[in-house]
């Protein structure tokens, strides 16, 4: 296995965790990090386990052996910490299509505590970031696809999080609008260091400055710098180490 370098601070670490269906494993022994105003992706086939993973993290999944944290908060033992530092969006919408997309995000600010005029704020901040505040008073059903993903990643970064996760959030969009949305997550890493943790099977959605996971049936396959990987793998590109590292599974 390829490994990266131990990160000194990290909004997220996975030690040894393993999760099974009905006697059969899904996650085998999984251990990576995801370092502070880093963005690290996980890549791997439909089926590898991106999703399991992320339902153990956001504790949809519970039950587990080894030990997940965020920001230095155990998930499973201090819950309500670890996740007030997560921003989550999930590969299915999760938006009530019939409330407006000030409705559906005021009622997010609302769950985390903030105050009318802060959320009014924050609703404001992330919208026009996104090109949205013109149509914060549509109903989330007017929206087309690419419009609504966007109003998930503002609703995902209202309370500030630490760490955003995002689970194969441009499946289904347009080339523009997938690259455009790619393209907005790395400015906020690059320029507010947030925290990120992309599950993908896109590789066209890879920077060349990302961290890069490559979990395949359940295990991890490789992790650390691009560079490193195409190194050990003996590649020139992404797409031909997944190849080698997946023993040439298409994705």
């Amino acid at each position: 296995m390829i490994n990266k370098p131990a990160q000194q601070q990290s909004s997220l670490a996975i030690e040894g965790l393993c999760f099974s269906y009905n006697g059969k494993k899904a996650l085998d022994n999984v251990s990576f990090s995801v370092g502070s105003g880093e963005c690290t992706v996980l890549l791997g086939p439909n089926g590898a386990g991106k999703s399991t993973l992320f339902s153990l993290i956001t504790r949809l999944y519970d039950s587990h052996i080894g030990k997940l944290s965020l920001c230095g908060f155990d998930v499973k033992l201090q819950t309500r910490q670890a996740l007030s530092k997560l921003g989550v969006v999930f590969q299915q919408t999760t938006l009530d299509l019939d409330l407006t997309v000030m409705q559906n995000l005021r009622y997010h600010a609302a769950l985390h505590g903030m105050s009318g005029k802060l959320a009014n704020q924050r609703i404001q901040e992330e919208l026009e970031r996104l090109s949205m505040y013109d149509r914060r008073l549509e109903t989330v059903r007017q929206l087309n696809g690419g419009h609504k993903r966007r109003v998930e990643i503002a609703r995902a970064l209202l309370h500030k999080p630490a760490l955003l996760l995002l689970d194969e959030p441009t499946v289904g969009l347009d080339v523009a609008t997938r690259h455009s949305i790619v393209k907005h997550i790395h400015d906020l890493v690059s320029e507010h260091k947030l925290s990120v943790l992309w599950a993908t099977h896109l590789i066209d959605e890879i920077y060349p400055t990302d961290q890069l996971v490559v979990l395949h049936q359940g295990q991890i396959k490789a992790k650390g710098e691009i560079e490193d990987i195409l190194k050990a793998t003996e590649t020139s590109s992404i797409n031909d180490a997944f190849k080698v590292l997946t023993q040439g599974e298409e994705r």
